[in-house]
């Protein structure tokens, strides 16, 4: 038997209901994953393409027995059932859009997979709601917590969401 991994997970949402997506996200992913933390839902600026609506983000802290592989299979299979289409222009507007930022403390890079996720320490409105749940993770390549990284970045744009 596989030994559980403890992973972290961003969710995003700018099209449709945003919050009904990010919990239909949520019962898809605890179908297979065990969820054990999730973040306050923060409303933010679009990243890369800016002309779309704005996202409403949230992190998961999780554990799970699949292997990385699989959890990214996983999450393809939940982002094309709730109706992402892949054909789209990348950063472009979607229901869902599910990133594996960390596995463990895996480092990985394939053709299809980068754990940690490449551009985690870049982003606001990723940090800010993985801070609420994991604060002390580090990150394997920078060897910096969650606080360190968001100490970092600009948090302008990032805003809870009152909903």
């Amino acid at each position: 038997m596989l030994s559980m991994a403890i992973i972290l997970l961003a969710l995003g949402s700018n099209l449709g209901d945003r919050s009904e997506n990010l919990a239909r996200a949520r019962t898809l992913l605890a179908q297979t994953i065990v969820i054990h933390s999730i973040s306050p839902i923060y409303e933010t600026e679009p990243w890369g393409v800016v002309d779309q609506p704005d996202f409403l983000n949230q992190a998961l802290l999780a554990e799970t027995t699949i292997s990385p592989e699989a959890l990214l299979a996983l999450v393809k299979r939940i982002e094309a059932a709730m109706g992402r289409d892949f054909s789209e222009r990348r950063y472009g507007p979607r229901p869902i859009d599910i990133d594996i930022l960390g596995y463990d403390d895996l480092t990985l890079r394939s053709p299809r997979l980068t754990i940690p996720h490449q551009r985690l320490h870049e982003r606001a409105f990723v940090l800010i709601p993985l801070n609420d749940i994991a604060p002390h993770w580090v990150h394997p390549g920078l060897g910096l917590t969650v606080t360190d990284m968001l100490a970092e970045v600009d948090a302008s744009g990032v805003a809870p969401w009152p909903g």
